[in-house]
Parts: structure tokens; C-alpha cells; sequence
């Protein structure tokens, strides 16, 4: 809607991960270095942490679309609360590898027939586990023995888990002991500085194809800085919301005023006190009998409608994630079935010149 009027050739500000938008912060550099190093070891676990929002899927995807097919086999698994051999299926289906009816044992043994396939061709594997905070204890444990297998003195499996702040915690029990000790590097990122904010707004803008409208006043960005936390997914909510406010008042320069106008908005839809805060204290009381009940409470209708729009915004993302899970799948059963067809052909080529040769 505001692209045309501001000369755009894109959403500079959506919600949903895009490599092509990354802007390298201190802590995403550090982040990205991590990743690569990690694909040089080809060994071990890579972990990366980060709040909500904090730009970790970016990262990850722009890792992916680095990496080189014919050298790297990656398989991406986004972790929910499923019990450990659930987890290993995940896994599996992630590298394509066929998981219906088999016992855990078959599911194994094709896991690592696969490995050793991919490494006998002079391919490296590669697991990104995205969320892994929702990782249960004994999934962790599965993911740990998949490191164990080998080919030779290769590792068969380099395992790369990206998850929120929590999952630091779940590797400091001390049944993550064995795990800790895999682990040969690990990064957490941060909110943005107020620097960087600005720049990460700046660049987000040029991507888009911005020529320098709409101006932000300098103390707009101050002000995205205090009401945002600096979490890009929270910057981008705020940027989006203020170039839309900006288009329907047919203004070329943004103000702190905009921004604060923006924010209370944001935070009266959302029930929060700021954003990223936790939902505002309210009222609640023993609902009298007829009343519409939840649970025994009565609830304030506004806090209702702010849990409403947030359930209907992580909706809408969570469909994005799962499209791209299926192409991403789609792809890798392409690349397949490539692969398959290709080594058909050379044995029918070596076939065809062994029976030449027996003929007199």
C-alpha cells in the first residue's frame, strides 16, 4: 500500500525472515562466523541463541542458501514438543530418508545408510535444528547419538541447534553433560543498540529500493529504539505500522510523535504495557453465574481482543514457515531423484560398454 507512494519496490518491514534483508549487526557477524566455522569443522554442535525476534532464522536461512549442494546435504528440522523417537522421524524425513512403518532400529540403520551414501559421494551432512528450546531431554540425547555416527574418522552428522534464551538452560542440566562437551562453539544474540537500530532501519530501507523517502527525524529512531528493545521483529512491527501512518497522512518526513503514536497503538491492540513486555496486570474476577466464562474467569474484553490479533499474527507465520518446510522438502526430493537418475544412467553406460568389450 505505502511501497508506490514512497517509490519502494518492496516491504522493507515483514514479519517473516528474509535472508536477502540481513543487516550485520556486531552480534549477527559474530553469529554468521559461528555458522561458517562450524560448516568448516564439520564436526560437533554449533549452538546460537537469541530473544524472540532477534533475526536467528535470518541468519540460518542465509547459511542455507550459501551452501553449496553438490558439497552440503542440509536438512532443517523446526522442533516442537515430540518425544525422542518422534524427534529422530523429523530428522530423517528432513534428509528425505523414508520413515513410515520402520521400527526405531530400520530408522536408524537407513539414517545412517544415508550419511555414509552422502559421505561415500564426498558430501558432508548437515542438521539445523531451528526452536530447539522445545527440545525435550531425551530428544536431545537422540541428536547427541546421531553424532556419534562415523565413516572411518568422519563424522557422518554436524548438527547446528538455534533456539530462544531459554535452551541455555536446558544445556546447563546435568544430564547435558555428554551434549556440552560436542558443543565447540556457541553464540547468543542480543537486542540491537540504539546505533544500530537506526542503521538496521536505513539498510532495511535501501534493500527495499528506498531513495530517501520517508525521512526519519533523528529523534524518530531514539524513540523506535525505546519503544522496540531493540529486536529487530519488534523494529520491523513498529516501521511498518509508521510508513502506513505515514501514507495515509501523506507525509514525507516521520517524527518521534509518529512513532510514539504508532507504539500505543501497537501496545493497545497487543494489551502489552510496551512492547515486548508482559501482557499488562488485569482485572479478573469469579464470573457470576450466565456470564460468558473462561475457565471461571471473566475476562477483560480488550486483553481478549489484543490475545485475538496476536494469535492471528504467530497463525500467519507459522503458515509462511510451513510453505517453506515444503518447498525446501519439495526441493531436496528433487535434487533426489536427480541424483538417482544421473547414477541409473552411468550404470547403463558401464553396461553397455561392458557387453561391447565381450563382443568378438
Amino acid at each position: 500500500m505505502y511501497e508506490a507512494y514512497y517509490g519502494l519496490s518492496g516491504k522493507p518491514f515483514q514479519l517473516n525472515p528474509d535472508p536477502s534483508f540481513y543487516f550485520a549487526s556486531k552480534q549477527h557477524r559474530r553469529a554468521k562466523a559461528y555458522l561458517d566455522y562450524g560448516v568448516l569443522r564439520n564436526e560437533g554442535f554449533i549452538v546460537i541463541t537469541g530473544e524472540i525476534g532477534a533475526g536467528k532464522t535470518t541468519i540460518v536461512r542465509g547459511l542455507l542458501d550459501s551452501l553449496d549442494p553438490s558439497k552440503v546435504v542440509a536438512g532443517n528440522v523446526v522442533s516442537t514438543q515430540l518425544e525422542a523417537e518422534d524427534t529422530l522421524r523429523m530428522v530423517a524425513a528432513a534428509f528425505g530418508v523414508r520413515t513410515k512403518d520402520a521400527s526405531k532400529a530400520d530408522l536408524l540403520m537407513a539414517l545412517e545408510a544415508f550419511l555414509v551414501g552422502q559421505t561415500v559421494q564426498g558430501k558432508r551432512c548437515l542438521l539445523i535444528v531451528d526452536e530447539a528450546q522445545n527440545l525435550t531431554q531425551s530428544a536431545v540425547e537422540e541428536l547427541r547419538m546421531l553424532s556419534n555416527f562415523q565413516f572411518g574418522n568422519q563424522a557422518l552428522l554436524q548438527s547446528f541447534l538455534v533456539g530462544q534464551p531459554e535452551f541455555r538452560d536446558i544445556l546447563q542440566h546435568p544430564q547435558m553433560q555428554q551434549l556440552r562437551q560436542r558443543v565447540i562453539a556457541a553464540c547468543h544474540i542480543g537486542p540491537l543498540d540504539q546505533e544500530e537500530t537506526q542503521g538496521y532501519i536505513e539498510h532495511r530501507l535501501k534493500c527495499a529500493g528506498g531513495t530517501g523517502r520517508p525521512h526519519f527525524e533523528p529523534e524518530a529512531f531514539v524513540e523506535i529504539f525505546s519503544a522496540s528493545g531493540g529486536i529487530p521483529r519488534r523494529i520491523n512491527a513498529i516501521c511498518d505500522r509508521l510508513l502506513l501512518l505515514g501514507f495515509l497522512n501523506e507525509k514525507d518526513t516521520l517524527s518521534a510523535e509518529d512513532v510514539s503514536s504508532v507504539a500505543k497503538e501497537i501496545r493497545e491492540e497487543s494489551g502489552l504495557t510496551q512492547l515486548g513486555a508482559a501482557p499488562a496486570e488485569r482485572s479478573w474476577s469469579v464470573a457470576p453465574v450466565g456470564d460468558e466464562v473462561l475457565g471461571g474467569l471473566q475476562f477483560d474484553p480488550e486483553a481478549l481482543d489484543g490475545m485475538e490479533t496476536q494469535i492471528s499474527s504467530l497463525d500467519r507465520e507459522q503458515q509462511g514457515d510451513r510453505l517453506q518446510r515444503l518447498e525446501r522438502s519439495l526441493l531436496r526430493l528433487e535434487r533426489i531423484n536427480l541424483e538417482v537418475l544421473a547414477m541409473l544412467k552411468k550404470l547403463v553406460v558401464a553396461a553397455r560398454r561392458a557387453g561391447e568389450d565381450k563382443t568378438p
